[in-house]
């Protein structure tokens, strides 16, 4: 017998604290998973449903409790870093999340959701009408967003290439299989699906030849650790410069910046609408704790040579997203080009590098966030109408929402507020958002972008108030109708409603505490 010398081994000091809210979420992902498996085919929904909003809600009380405590203390958790900015963006995807299962979760009064019966059925096949006929309805969709909401909240916290590619697919993963399971117009659903999937792929791939080159500058694969290479050393310029450049662009893919914002409009088209709403709100949120982070501490150490790409992407994400919106007749294609000028609004923000600014970056995300996921709701009940009288799919169409102010006045309301919030106009969430955005920009030597983005707003005002004119001020033309659901998108309407015009009247609160939100530097 070989005896080998005992190696000394000492446990792993853990903070089991600052990863609770993130085992919650991805535990009862996992619990989900076995309740789909195992549990009889009638509980399995209400089940799962329940499990989504524990989740997510459990989730936001730990970190609304961890927030002093961060305050005071953040600490780096080796490729995990427990700040401000990590808690503030987990705790805004907590609550995008709990909003976004319940528009997920409605249903009309005759069980017609937004989802297939199940997913795997071919389009118009017998085996999709037995599905139907019997009504079967799989509920994946639940532990399917809650993964993908686990790999967020790991996003913006991490502080490794390898951890942070690995929470990009665990976020975008389930998001493509989510694209393709709407209930109607399920090949567009599927093209939208497929294209997302390709084209994540791709921007993947950027990041991941972008960590490559940096790690070869840098021999280490931690974010904070090249930033401290960087600040040592300029031997390898341009490895480093093409590197950083990279991953900015597999970011700013997420975010949906120009150029790389190809995929938006067709995904946001045909994926599911609660989905498309989860992915608007959710998506923004966790890429844009990620670009603070690595702008804040790697990126922005470059910007002499840098910054001018960068003010680029947010100028032609602002004139993209305004112009191109302008001409849009969907009412779901018309948001995604709101999303893509919004983005533009925001990297003002994130390139200001002033004081207070992660936090007002996080401010117009939740402003943002809570407009989205209600008008997408209220997308989800606006329905048409055929001759008979019978409920079809949604109204897409910006005609056919005319008179729905007169016919469904709290729901043309709601979406009134989301609306205002969009365009900027003040008592709203979205006016509190842009206004501490743009000082931020012009407190940052970007008084030119600041003014692109004033006239782009103006713009943009025009294809959100050319929808409430509809609602508002032209006859019904009696092809739609607001249909009756169980109840829960009703639900998540109204707090978004409500919380939007809170955050534009009494903004105090929430600016104090997001004002206190720093980025752990090395």
């Amino acid at each position: 017998m070989i005896l080998l010398p005992q190696a000394a081994f000492s446990a792993p000091d853990v903070r089991w604290a600052a990863l609770v809210p993130v085992l919650i979420v991805l535990g009862t992902a996992v619990l989900s998973v076995l309740v789909e498996a195992f549990a009889p085919v009638r509980a399995r929904r209400p089940i799962v449903i329940g499990l989504a909003l524990f989740a997510t809600g459990a989730a936001a009380a730990v970190l609304a409790l961890r927030w002093t405590t961060v305050l005071a203390a953040p600490a780096s958790l080796g490729e995990y870093i427990e700040d401000p900015l990590t808690v503030g963006a987990q705790f805004v995807l907590a609550i995008i999340g709990f909003l976004s299962v319940l528009v997920m979760a409605d249903r009309t009064r005759v069980g017609d959701g937004s989802f297939a019966a199940q997913p795997s059925d071919r389009p118009g096949s017998a085996a999709e009408e037995l599905s139907e006929a019997k009504g079967y309805q799989r509920s994946e969709v639940f532990p399917l967003a809650l993964f993908s909401l686990g790999g967020m909240m790991v996003f913006p916290a991490a502080d490794n290439f390898v951890a942070l590619f690995v929470a990009l697919e665990v976020m975008s993963l389930p998001l493509y299989v989510l694209a393709a399971t709407a209930r109607r117009r399920r090949q567009l659903s599927h093209e939208a699906a497929l294209k997302y999937f390709v084209l994540g792929a791709f921007s993947s791939a950027f990041m991941l030849m972008g960590a490559a080159l940096l790690f070869g500058a840098s021999n280490s694969l931690t974010i904070s650790a090249l930033a401290q290479a960087i600040g040592a050393s300029v031997a390898m310029d341009r490895l480093v410069l093409i590197g950083v450049l990279c991953v900015m662009i597999g970011l700013l893919f997420k975010v949906g910046a120009a150029p790389f914002h190809a995929w938006a409009p067709d995904v946001y088209t045909g994926a599911p609408t609660p989905v498309t709403g989860f992915m608007a709100a959710a998506v923004k949120v966790a890429a844009f704790g990620a670009v603070l982070r690595f702008y804040q501490v790697v990126a922005g150490l470059l910007s002499w040579d840098l910054l001018p790409v960068f003010l680029a992407v947010a100028a032609a994400t602002i004139v993209v997203g305004t112009f191109v919106g302008l001409v849009q007749s969907d009412v779901k294609r018309m948001l995604a080009f709101s999303s893509i000028a919004h983005a533009g609004f925001i990297l003002i923000g994130v390139f200001s590098l002033v004081k207070g600014s992660s936090g007002h970056v996080l401010l117009y995300v939740l402003s943002y966030g809570l407009a989205t996921v209600g008008a997408f709701g209220v997308v989800t009940l606006v329905r048409t109408r055929d001759q008979d009288g019978a409920v079809g799919g949604e109204a897409n169409q910006l005609s056919r929402w005319a008179g729905l102010g007169r016919t469904n006045p709290w729901v043309a309301a709601s979406m009134l507020v989301f609306l205002l919030s969009f365009a900027g106009i003040p008592l709203t969430g979205g006016f509190i958002g842009k206004f501490v955005v743009f000082s931020d920009g012009a407190a940052g030597g970007l008084a030119w972008l600041v003014a692109v983005a004033l006239v782009a707003s103006a713009v943009t005002a025009f294809y959100y108030f050319r929808l409430v004119r509809l609602m508002f001020f032209t006859e019904p033309e009696g092809d739609a109708v607001v249909v009756r659901s169980e109840g829960l998108t009703g639900i998540a309407v109204a707090v978004c409603a409500v919380a939007t015009i809170a955050l534009g009247v009494f903004p105090g609160p929430v600016l104090s505490q997001l004002s206190k939100i720093v980025i752990l530097l090395p």
